[in-house]
């Protein structure tokens, strides 16, 4: 089961590092899913950061970075994929 949680607004290439606008709760340990009309990837978050300042968690409004595998595209949504 996955959720729409929020959109990638950024991606630093040479960082590999995507920045989202967040529409839910995402916390470190969570499996995500970015997925865009060229992308297709599922990862579990390592860190995450808001404002250069390492959270564990954050939520509806929070502007996010975190560690990709994968390239992520302006645009790309956001899932958080829920075991089960």
């Amino acid at each position: 089961m996955e959720e729409q949680i929020g959109k990638v607004t950024h991606y630093f290439g040479q960082l590999g590092v995507a920045a989202a606008q967040l529409t839910g709760e995402l916390k470190v340990g969570d499996q995500v899913r970015i997925k865009g009309h060229t992308t297709d990837f599922s990862q579990p978050v390592d860190s995450l950061e808001v404002e250069h300042q390492k959270v564990d968690q954050a939520g509806p409004g929070d502007r996010v970075a975190f560690k990709t595998k994968e390239k992520a595209r302006v645009g790309d949504q956001v899932h958080r994929v829920r075991p089960g």
